[in-house]
């Protein structure tokens, strides 16, 4: 099991000064040598702020400045990524237009915008502007990857340390680990002979990593830093021994998008939720189509379509990631989309995100092949979507309740 990424969350000036960042960059540092005596490889580290619109005021003409100036900062203090955090439906569209052109200028940052809260409900306008916002994204690149670094929020709290759902709601310095976890359930699918044993193994394994890790996090040398706990999500890498993937089919007997596929994603969401460990930001199963080996093989099969993997949400996901679209996708067929994300998210009391990933010039079935040993080959899915009408259509924000206030 490796560490995803350490994720300092820190509040930001605008301009920035340059002692916010020295003492970020020494802060997850410190940390990354701590984890890798007790064993672990850490891939990335990262800087989550506040919102962008809190750090720029009102004036959404200076978001790209900020996003420069993060980059820059980033480089100069050794931290590989960073995020603008979301713009949410009170910011406006303004701030929600200012997200591509922030993106373009930079390679390092993310963003995303929040669709859909708790008290506040789903916001239609909020909607169809985070589509807009995945369209424009869309023509940055000529292989579309610039939605790689944008997201669609619905119930996500602060303080979840994956990209690019992460951002800090305010209060001190802290930081936190998002694991990739997949290898675990697959080795404790692989070595069980019973459904019981792989639910054991699994469990023991996540409690014995959590030990390990909260110690290696909470050791005298960084006695200064808060620790925000771990995301122990079982979040995969694009080879047969890191994919989730491979874990379901194992349980499930059968390719990924037949039946029993939802009882395998619901097992191990069980499992995680027994293991005796802090739960942060999803801990849960990504489904992220092309950083996976197998979910991204069985999608160029056409097993799997976007309405499954929303169907797998319901009982363990993070919601639609990395999912390659035909590059024509309306931003009305996006936005019906990411209004199906939202509902969920609200009524089941979780945190979904939507990474959409239209490809220009693609159509359903094209070929999709990304240079970066995170994503694998797959094709391209169909979007199944029209243009939200009807009452939809309008402007309201509307309350969702979950099921668990009954």
């Amino acid at each position: 099991m490796h560490i995803r990424t350490i994720t300092y969350f820190i509040d930001l000036p605008f301009p920035i000064t340059d002692d916010r960042f020295e003492a970020a960059g020494r802060a997850v540092n410190e940390v990354r040598a701590a984890l890798g005596e007790a064993g672990y490889t850490v891939q990335t580290t990262r800087l989550a702020s506040a919102p962008f619109p809190r750090v720029v005021g009102a004036d959404a003409g200076r978001v790209k400045q900020l996003a420069l100036d993060l980059e820059a900062a980033c480089f100069v203090h050794k931290i590989d990524f960073a995020t603008l955090g979301p713009a949410r439906p009170g910011d406006g569209l303004a701030m929600f237009q200012a997200i591509p052109e922030a993106l373009g200028a930079t390679d390092q940052v993310f963003a995303a915008a929040s669709i859909a809260e708790p008290e506040a409900g789903i916001s239609l306008p909020a909607v169809r502007w985070a589509a807009d916002v995945i369209g424009a994204c869309a023509a940055l690149r000529a292989d579309g990857f610039g939605n790689s670094r944008f997201a669609a929020l619905a119930n996500v709290p602060p303080g979840t340390p994956f990209f690019p759902a992460a951002y800090h709601e305010g209060g001190p310095p802290v930081f936190a680990l998002g694991v990739e976890a997949a290898d675990l359930a697959v080795t404790a699918c692989a070595e069980a002979a019973t459904l019981a044993e792989a639910r054991v193994r699994l469990v023991h394994a996540v409690e014995d990593h959590t030990q390990r890790l909260t110690k290696a996090a909470r050791k005298p040398g960084l006695r200064g830093l808060r620790f925000g706990g771990i995301d122990f999500t079982l979040a995969p890498f694009p080879d047969q021994a890191r994919s989730l993937g491979a874990a379901l089919e194992r349980l499930s007997g059968r390719p990924l998008g037949e039946h029993g596929t939802l009882a395998a994603a619901a097992f191990l969401a069980d499992a995680l939720d027994r293991a005796r460990a802090p739960h942060v930001g999803f801990s849960g199963l990504f489904f992220p189509v092309l950083e996976d080996l197998v979910l991204a093989a069985r999608a160029a099969e056409g097993r799997l379509t976007v309405a499954d993997l929303l169907l797998y949400s319901t009982v363990c996901g993070a919601g639609l990631d990395t999912v390659p679209l035909p590059g024509d996708t309306s931003a009305g067929a996006l936005a019906a989309i990411l209004l199906d994300v939202a509902a969920l998210a609200l009524r089941l009391n979780k945190p979904l995100t939507a990474r959409l990933m239209p490809l220009p010039g693609k159509q359903a079935g094209d070929e999709v092949r990304f240079d970066s040993a995170y994503f694998a080959p797959s094709r391209v899915l169909a979007a199944r979507a029209n243009s939200l009408g009807g009452l939809f259509a309008g402007d309201e924000t509307f309350d969702i309740l979950s099921r668990a206030r009954h």
